[in-house]
C-alpha cells in the first residue's frame, strides 16, 4: 500500500496526539455548551427506556395471547406499545434537535480557532506550507469533526440501551442473558484490532484531501498563465494523477471501514443461533413462556447493532479524530515570530536601527549577516541591489514578518520585540510590487487599512494621490467594483489605490516595493505625484525600480549579499563610479530625460 501513500507524508508542524489528548481537547469545545448537553443526555435517557419497553410490551401481549388463547384482551398492551413508541419517537426528536445545535456550535467555534489560527501564523509559515492544504484543514477537516460528536452521542444512547435491556434479561433468565453476552468481549476485542489501521488509513484520507484542495486552488489562482501558455492538458493531467490517488487512498479506507461490521456481523450470527437453538428447547420444556422468548429473539436485535457499533466506535471515532488531530495541529504550531512583551505605542517617530543582525529564511541560507543600518525617523531611504541582495529582506523585518537569529531591531530604541504586534503594525504601511486587492469596490479597498474611516475621508484621500485625476478613469469613480484581486483594474490603477490606502492609514513607517510593470507615462507621473504625498514627513523605505524615485531619496543604500557595500546619494555614487553607477548604466539610465533625448536625436 506504500506506492498509494506517495508524497502524503506530514507537515512539519504535524503531530501525534492520543485518544485521550483528543478527546480531552474535544471536551474543551463542548463545557459551553453543558446546558445543551443535558437536555440531549435526558432525551437520551427516555428515548432509551421507551425502546427498551418496546420489546417487553410485545412479550407481554405473546404471553396473554398464550395464556388465554382466542379471549386475549391485546387493547390495553396495544395501548402501551403506541404509547412508549410515541415517547420514543418524541425524546429521539428533542435528542437529535439539540445535538444538531451543539455540534453546530462546536464546528463554528472550532472553525473561528482554526481560522484565527491561520490569521496568527507567521508569514514564513505561508513560505514553506501550501495554502491549499491549510485552508482544507479549516474546511474539510473541521466538518468531518462532527463526526466524532455524532459518534458519542449514538455511543451514549446505545450504552444506556444495552444497560437497560441486560438489566431486565438477567431479571427473566439469567442462562440465556450470559448466552447473549457471551461473544460481546471477543466482539470488542476484534473491532479494537481495526483502531491503528482505521486511524492511519484515514490520516492519509485527509492529507490525499488537502492534497486536491491545494491543487484545485493553484489552478484556478493561476488559471490566465495556465491559459496564456496553453498548459490547459498538462494542469488537467497533473490533478488527474493527485485524484487518482486520492480514488485508491479513500477505496482503502472505505474497505477497511465496510469489512469491521460483516465480521462482527458474523461473530453476533453465531451467538443469535445458539440463543434462538437453546431459548426454543426451553421454551418447548417450559422452563420459560413463548413471550420471554420471543422477548430475547427481539431483544437480541436490539442487543448485538449497539453491541456492534460500541466495538466499532474506536474504530470509526478514527475518523473525527484524524480529523481533529490535523485541526489541533494547526493550532498548536508553534510560531517563529516571538514577542517578549506587548507594549502598544501610542506613537512611533519612525527611528530605525539594525545592531550586527544575523538573518536566514533557512538555515544555512543566510541573508544578512552581522548586519548593521540606521535609518533617521523622517528619512526617505532606497534600497538598490540585485536579486537575493536582502533589499526585501530589510522591509520584511522592519514589519516584523520574520524572526531574525541574531542581534537586534530597534525602533525609536525600543527592542522591535517588545512590541504588541497588530498595535505596532497600525504605524506601517506597505505598498508591494504587486498591490492586493479585495473584491469590492475601490473605496472598500481603500478603507480596508483604517474600517472606521467615513465615506468622506476615502475620498479626500483619494483626491490627494495624482490630483485625483486618476478617479475619473474609472467607470465609477470610486465606487468601481475591482473584481478579485482587483483584476478589473490596470496595474497602474491598483498602485494608485493602494497608495491611497496607506495614505489613509497614515503610517510612521512607509515600505514600497516598486513594480516593475510597464505603465504608460501619464500613470506612471500620478504614482509619483502620489509618492511624494505619502512620502511626505514619515520614514519610507523604498525597494527602487524607477530613476525618479531613487533621484528623490535622501539616502540610497547599495546591497550585495546581504552587505552594504555603497550609500550616498544619487550625485554622490555616480560621482565615486563604483557598483551603484554600474546598475545605474545598466538598468536606470534609460529612464533619464537626457537619455530618451539622445535616443530621440539618433532615431531621426
Amino acid at each position: 500500500m506504500g506506492f498509494i501513500m506517495d508524497g502524503l507524508d506530514a507537515e512539519e508542524y504535524d503531530r501525534q496526539y492520543s485518544d485521550g489528548e483528543l478527546v480531552k481537547r474535544i471536551w474543551h469545545y463542548f463545557k459551553p455548551r453543558r446546558k445543551l448537553m443535558l437536555i440531549v443526555a435526558f432525551a437520551i435517557m427516555a428515548d432509551s427506556l421507551a425502546s427498551t419497553a418496546i420489546p417487553i410490551t410485545i412479550s407481554w401481549g405473546v404471553d396473554e395471547v398464550e395464556r388465554s388463547g382466542a379471549g386475549a384482551n391485546l387493547a390495553l398492551p396495544t395501548l402501551v406499545l403506541i404509547g412508549v413508541g410515541s415517547i420514543a419517537w418524541v425524546f429521539n426528536l428533542i435528542r437529535r434537535w439539540y445535538s444538531s445545535r451543539a455540534i453546530g456550535d462546536v464546528v463554528l467555534s472550532l472553525r473561528e480557532d482554526a481560522f484565527n489560527a491561520v490569521m496568527d501564523r507567521d508569514l514564513s509559515f505561508y513560505d514553506r506550507f501550501p495554502s491549499g492544504k491549510i485552508v482544507s484543514r479549516v474546511t474539510s477537516d473541521t466538518q468531518a469533526f462532527t463526526q466524532v460528536v455524532d459518534l458519542t452521542m449514538n455511543l451514549l444512547s446505545q450504552v444506556l440501551l444495552i444497560m437497560l435491556l441486560i438489566g431486565y434479561l438477567f431479571f427473566v433468565n439469567v442462562t440465556l442473558t450470559l448466552i447473549t453476552l457471551a461473544l460481546a468481549p471477543l466482539i470488542i476485542i476484534v473491532s479494537l484490532a481495526f483502531r491503528n489501521i482505521a486511524r492511519k488509513t484515514v490520516t492519509q484520507s485527509r492529507r490525499v484531501a488537502a492534497e486536491v484542495n491545494k491543487h484545485i486552488q493553484e489552478t484556478i489562482s493561476g488559471i490566465r498563465v495556465a491559459k496564456t501558455f496553453r498548459q490547459e492538458n498538462a494542469v488537467y493531467d497533473e490533478f488527474s494523477d493527485v485524484n487518482h490517488q486520492s480514488y485508491k487512498i479513500n477505496l482503502v479506507t472505505g474497505y477497511t471501514f465496510s469489512s469491521i461490521f460483516p465480521i462482527l456481523n458474523l461473530m453476533a450470527g453465531f451467538g443469535t443461533v445458539a440463543l434462538v437453538y437453546y431459548g426454543g428447547l426451553r421454551a418447548q420444556a417450559g422452563t420459560i413462556s413463548a413471550g420471554e422468548w420471543f422477548l430475547f429473539i427481539q431483544g437480541i436485535g436490539l442487543f448485538w447493532f449497539p453491541l456492534t457499533s460500541i466495538a466499532s466506535f474506536w474504530s470509526q471515532f478514527q475518523l473525527g479524530l484524524a480529523a481533529g488531530e490535523r485541526i489541533f495541529a494547526l493550532l498548536d504550531a508553534e510560531p517563529n515570530v516571538v514577542q517578549h512583551d506587548n507594549v502598544k505605542p501610542a506613537t512611533i517617530k519612525g527611528d530605525i536601527t539594525f545592531e550586527n543582525m544575523t538573518f536566514a529564511y533557512k538555515e544555512g541560507e543566510t541573508v544578512l549577516d552581522d548586519f548593521s543600518l540606521h535609518i533617521p525617523a523622517g528619512q526617505t531611504m532606497a534600497l538598490v541591489g540585485h536579486t537575493g541582495s536582502g533589499k526585501s529582506s530589510i522591509t520584511k523585518l522592519v514589519a516584523r514578518f520574520y524572526e531574525f537569529q541574531s542581534g537586534k531591531l530597534l525602533i525609536d530604541g525600543q527592542d522591535i520585540r517588545s512590541f504588541h504586534l497588530e498595535a505596532y503594525r497600525k504605524h506601517i504601511g506597505f505598498v508591494t510590487q504587486t498591490p492586493f486587492l479585495f473584491d469590492g469596490t475601490v473605496v472598500d479597498n481603500i478603507r480596508y487599512g483604517k474600517q472606521e474611516a467615513s465615506t468622506e475621508e476615502v475620498f479626500t484621500v483619494a483626491q490627494q494621490v495624482g490630483g485625483g485625476d486618476w478617479i475619473r478613469t474609472l467607470p465609477r469613480g470610486l465606487h468601481t467594483e475591482v473584481g478579485e484581486r482587483g483584476g478589473n483594474l490596470s496595474m497602474g490603477q491598483r498602485q494608485l489605490v493602494a497608495l491611497a490606502r496607506v495614505l489613509l492609514q497614515n503610517p510612521s513607517i512607509f515600505v514600497l516595493d516598486e513594480a516593475t510593470a510597464s505603465i504608460d507615462p501619464l500613470t506612471e507621473t500620478l504614482i509619483q505625484e502620489g509618492l511624494d504625498v505619502v512620502m511626505q514627513n514619515r520614514t519610507s523605505i523604498i525597494i527602487a525600480h524607477r530613476l525618479s524615485t531613487i533621484r528623490n531619496a535622501d539616502r540610497i543604500i547599495v546591497l550585495d549579499h546581504g552587505k552594504i557595500i555603497e550609500e550616498g546619494t544619487h550625485n554622490q555614487l555616480l560621482e565615486r563610479g563604483g557598483h551603484y553607477a554600474d546598475l545605474y548604466n545598466t538598468y536606470f539610465r534609460h529612464q533619464s530625460l537626457d537619455y530618451i533625448e539622445q535616443a530621440g536625436q539618433l532615431l531621426a
